[in-house]
């Protein structure tokens, strides 16, 4: 066989396409048709692989747009000293220490020492200032956003330029997604969409896509994912945030209280669907074992709300979803049987 005949199928060289550093090689990933997805439903279900982001997640994109609007605002400026100061699950913290790296400056993380083992360890590995604090409520001085926050003000009070991303607020999180991500569905899709689901953590991917989307067809149907233990569910159902259950998913869900880029975006969702986590499982270690995908927890949600839409919407219809980051970051505990009996949680079949 000869060397062309093993090329992919549709396979075709991208010669031009070479990145500036870091900040050009965010974005452009691909849609990845789920073919059993597709297959169960009728529809086509496409997942956008922010996996391949270089950062390795979606949040790459989040943290270049936070640093690009600071610096276009002149509180970051590049080539000189600057702190980039944020609390975050984790992935959030690794695009913005990755982005501030190539751009010169220091990032402080803080992140709850309950997220997963891989996720710290590589944040430890990229140079961030890693300070792990407790698992405490929103309210409460003592979490972990309060206390990105509160490190800030201190470091501004002594005389540094510094920023705190503030992703959950920031409004230029949803901003790049509108700007970016939106665009490039669309294009990919060159058109025929017909839903998007996306689950919501600080809603910037959710509100950004969402509003691209619906300014080039208003009829392109929106659904917010939500695992169990968060209450946007809910509020996009209600209006009243109520949160029940819990979930093992790291990053997404708010339990108490709306984001700024949801609140910001609400007009562009149509509706939301709870996912569980053993339903969030099934997808990725099906994905996994049949279709070689390795997704994280956020990611199996959003394939699962997928699904529940395209059966809601019938077949024949092209549904978008977000494949978050990968399985690797989540090693201790999506693919760990002894922390899923703990839960009552599925084990991967090739694992128990």
């Amino acid at each position: 066989m000869s060397a062309p005949e093993l090329a992919p199928k549709g396979f075709v060289p991208n010669a031009a396409q070479v990145a500036d550093g870091f900040a050009g090689a965010v974005g452009n990933t691909p849609l990845i048709r789920l073919r059993r997805a597709s297959e169960a439903t009728g529809c086509e279900i496409l997942g956008k692989a922010e996996f391949m982001q270089p950062g390795g997640s979606v949040k790459d994109r989040a943290g270049l747009g936070i640093i690009l609007d600071a610096e276009q605002r002149g509180q970051l400026i590049p080539g000189e000293p600057g702190i980039v100061v944020e609390g975050t699950a984790g992935n959030t913290g690794i695009g913005l220490t990755l982005v501030a790296n190539a751009r010169g400056y220091q990032s402080i993380i803080v992140v709850p020492h309950t997220q997963s083992r891989e996720k710290l360890d590589f944040l430890r590995m990229i140079g961030a200032d890693l300070r792990l604090v407790d698992p405490k409520p929103l309210r409460d001085p003592g979490h972990y956003v309060n206390t990105s926050r509160r490190i800030a003000e201190e470091l501004a009070a002594e005389g540094k330029r510094v920023i705190w991303a503030n992703q959950f607020g920031n409004l230029a999180n949803a901003a790049f997604h509108e700007a970016t991500t939106g665009p490039e569905i669309w294009t990919q899709t060159a058109g025929r969409i017909d839903a998007f689901t996306c689950a919501c953590g600080t809603g910037g991917t959710l509100t950004g896509v969402a509003r691209a989307l619906k300014a080039k067809n208003p009829k392109v149907r929106v659904v917010l994912a939500d695992p169990m233990g968060s209450g946007m569910y809910s509020w996009i159902k209600t209006g009243e945030v109520k949160a029940e259950g819990n979930s093992i998913t790291e990053g997404i869900g708010q339990a108490s209280a709306v984001p700024g880029n949801l609140e910001h975006g609400r007009a562009a969702i149509d509706d939301a669907v709870q996912v569980d986590d053993p339903t969030a499982l099934e997808q990725i270690y099906d994905l996994l074992l049949h279709e070689g995908i390795s997704i994280g927890g956020s990611a199996g949600i959003n394939v699962a709300a997928a699904i529940a839409v395209a059966r809601q919407m019938g077949p024949g219809h092209t549904i978008v979803t977000i494949l978050c980051d990968g399985g690797a970051r989540y090693q201790s505990k999506l693919f760990n049987p002894e922390f899923l009996r703990e839960k009552g949680l599925p084990t991967p079949p090739w694992l128990a």
